[in-house]
């Protein structure tokens, strides 16, 4: 019974991680949300909305397990692919787990499960079908990460997209409502561009499954390859967009600074889909083997991502709410990351993604943190200046102490360490000054700011007053604990999980087992996936970068 149970796992896991927050957001909707915001509708609603709490959290429960098993499955190297209807690739969806897509799936979740059980202690009762939504975000954020095929990934995107603007307005107010605006009228204007960009994706290949496209690619010339160099820049604007990288972040600090703390927390994780995006498309699509149109973005990567860290430094410094100062850094670790990305070597992209793993956790926690601190500091809420001392400040302060460290890269927690692999994977390269520079800049300026807000906030205050509220529920701190238990376990766990993010680094760079694995095993070079054009043609040999060659 065991074996069978794994067996029918194993074949249908990909959409699982699909369909389960879908399946479990659409029961949450037929319960319904009568009565609206806890407290209004009587002791009946209240009963209603602990049911809506207990399926959401058992089902992000189940989420998290799954995710668990996926990158346990992944490990070994196999890929898992499900086709839709049985229909055969490139013509049929496809959903696609390798390392990676099971990478970013277990932290989804690793973020999810926390967040939801802050929010389940109050926050969720401040608006209609804030669980329903919470499970569609999932739903959209695991299919963007399993889907093989470009058009699919569109779709996700809007999922996600679309449930991330009810959650944004979540508990209302005028400046989420404001910041709602320009956040909604943003990503419409890059949704259009993303079909712009998959128009042009599907003129130079004649597909959108990502497999083909990677094949195809190869083998284009004059217009076609033109075609997708142009797709390329398109898409690289969509996902830094997504990703919030310069130029595209402003919209970033303001919109995350309004938002509840919990939905704050969660969008950690929605800067990544971009910088997966951009992982995906450009190193595995237009990477080294994709002939003419090999590492078409990658002289504007890397300047854009070494500047959107440094920018984003300068912006926590200058914040004036610890809100802001948060999102800031989540701007500048965006930079980072996508500035070893930009390196185009497998060292530098596993470094990235160990980084990654660290910079969303602890953004996340200290989203969760923010609120604790300014619930205890009385009309100056989150405002970095002098207020009313802290009912906590032991505890508190060392929860800061903990995330502003591991934040700005102090040895030994997990963001030292992360940026330890960056500057050690670009030793040798020719943007190695450019690297270390940005990085150690980045990680002296962070603790400059976070020092400031600790002072501000723990040194720098009124005297004693009944302004504040009570002390934090054990209930609303176990989620920070969680957050910081996992940051704990990333620098004890360095050495597996670098080695997973080796071997998905080096899985990423063999395009030829993914083709074969959604194709078929005689995909390379069989008629099945022959050019749009109808010729084969050898392709030319792969592009190096600048950044790439070792200095003397």
């Amino acid at each position: 019974m065991t074996d069978a149970v794994m067996t029918f796992w194993l074949q249908h896991a990909p959409v699982l991680s699909v369909v389960l927050p879908m399946f479990t957001a659409a029961l949450l909707l037929l319960i319904g949300d009568a009565g609206g915001m806890a407290g209004q509708g009587g002791a009946h609603d209240d009963a209603a909305l602990r049911l809506r709490r207990r399926i959401s959290l058992v089902s992000t429960g189940l989420g998290l397990l799954m995710a668990v098993g996926l990158v346990q499955h992944a490990a070994g190297g196999e890929l898992l692919v499900y086709r839709l209807g049985e229909w055969p690739a490139p013509f049929g969806i496809v959903m696609v787990v390798d390392r990676l897509s099971a990478l970013m799936v277990l932290l989804t979740y690793l973020v999810a499960a926390p967040v939801l059980w802050y929010a389940s202690c109050g926050w969720d009762g401040r608006g209609r079908y804030f669980h329903a939504v919470f499970q569609f975000q999932l739903m959209g954020l695991s299919g963007a990460f399993v889907t093989g095929d470009l058009f699919n990934l569109f779709v996700f995107f809007e999922v996600l997209l679309i449930s991330s603007y009810v959650l944004l307005v979540h508990g209302q107010g005028r400046e989420r409502f404001r910041m709602g605006i320009h956040y909604v009228v943003l990503n419409l204007v890059a949704s259009g561009l993303f079909l712009i960009g998959l128009s042009l994706v599907y003129a130079a290949t004649g597909t959108l499954n990502m497999a083909d496209v990677g094949q195809r690619l190869a083998q284009l010339h004059g217009d076609q390859l033109v075609f997708a160099k142009v797709a390329a820049l398109v898409l690289l604007v969509v996902f830094g967009l997504k990703a919030a990288m310069l130029p595209l972040y402003f919209w970033l600090p303001g919109t995350y600074a309004a938002a509840s703390a919990p939905v704050a927390a969660l969008f950690a994780i929605m800067t990544k889909v971009g910088v997966y995006s951009i992982v995906r498309v450009h190193w595995q699509l237009f990477g080294a083997e994709a002939g003419g149109a090999a590492l078409a973005v990658a002289d504007w990567l890397l300047p854009l991502a070494l500047a959107t860290s440094a920018l984003g430094v300068l912006g926590a410094l200058a914040a004036h709410t610890m809100g802001r100062l948060v999102a800031y850094l989540t701007v500048s670790s965006v930079g980072t990351i996508l500035a070893a990305i930009g390196l185009f070597t497998p060292e530098t992209l596993s470094a990235a993604l160990y980084y990654m793993l660290h910079s969303t956790i602890v953004i996340a926690g200290l989203f969760l943190l923010v609120e604790l601190m300014a619930a205890q500091r009385g009309d100056a809420h989150d405002k970095l200046q002098p207020a009313h001392a802290v009912r906590e400040p032991v505890l508190l302060g060392v929860m800061m102490l903990f995330g502003a460290a591991s934040a700005a890269g102090l040895p030994p927690l997990p963001g030292f360490l992360g940026k330890l692999m960056v500057l050690e994977a670009s030793s040798g390269l020719a943007a190695q000054v450019w690297i270390w520079c940005v990085v150690l800049g980045v990680g002296f300026l962070s603790i400059v700011g976070l020092a400031r807000a600790g002072v501000i906030v723990f040194w720098h205050v009124q005297p004693a007053s009944d302004a504040g509220s009570a002390g934090s529920s054990g209930r609303m701190l176990a989620p920070v604990w969680a957050f910081m238990a996992l940051t704990l376990a990333l620098a004890v766990l360095a050495s597996p999980v670098k080695r997973y993010t080796d071997a998905a680094a080096t899985q990423l760079t063999q395009s030829s087992d993914y083709v074969r694995a959604v194709l078929g095993a005689d995909a390379t070079g069989s008629s099945t996936t022959r050019p749009y054009d109808g010729q084969r043609t050898a392709p030319p040999p792969a592009k190096a970068l600048p950044s790439q060659e070792k200095q003397p």
